[in-house]
């Protein structure tokens, strides 16, 4: 990993620049290798974000903290309170939930088409990573936050999963957006799987 090191974590490689095939595939594994623990043997659903983000606040770190935008809405989601965030993770796999991100490369603090252009080039490993989850595909999924949501619904529907966002578009639960995150992916999830 030629100069950097697993206490720095992938996201603070990424603001350095380790970059280039193997660095994106370092970072991609150190996140799969914090998710895997909390995938449920039964997934019932499957969450789709952006990414982690720049600021290394990933969903699936369990030394985070419950305050997290993502994982606080979605925990509240759930209708579940937590004192931390690994027993908030078992809840969450417990139910049969998975997060699982577009792209292992932080793209928060790039611009809309840097955005799509990183997502659109993991799209084959986001892909292999639903169809390991979901061989047959009729597992659920819900996409989290606009581009997400515009740019991956017809690529995935094409790919014969599972969408239920039916155009419906979730914003990220942040910066005043909690309330209408609460409300899309409730009435995405009353709708689709009756939650």
């Amino acid at each position: 990993m030629h100069g950097s090191n697993w206490c720095e974590g992938p996201a603070i490689r990424a603001r350095r620049g380790d970059e280039g095939d193997r660095g994106r595939n370092i970072m991609r594994n150190e996140y799969l290798t914090l998710r895997r623990p909390y995938e449920p043997d039964n997934v019932k659903l499957i969450v789709v974000a952006e990414s982690p983000p720049a600021s290394g606040k990933y969903f699936y770190n369990p030394e985070g903290r419950i305050t997290e935008p993502l994982f606080a809405a979605m925990i509240k989601q759930l209708g579940f309170s937590c004192t931390n965030k690994a027993n908030g993770l078992l809840k969450f796999q417990q139910c049969g939930w998975v997060l699982v991100d577009a792209t292992y490369e932080p793209v928060n603090k790039l611009n809309h088409s840097g955005k799509i252009k990183v997502i659109e080039r993991d799209y084959p490993l986001l892909r292999d990573d639903l169809a390991r989850m979901t061989p047959d595909r009729l597992t659920p999924l819900v996409l989290i936050k606009a581009n997400v949501c515009q740019f991956l619904e017809p690529k995935l529907l094409k790919d014969k999963f599972n969408v239920l966002n039916g155009g419906i578009r979730v914003p990220f639960p942040s910066t005043g957006q909690q309330k209408q995150f609460r409300e899309k992916l409730g009435e995405i999830l009353k709708n689709g799987i009756g939650i």
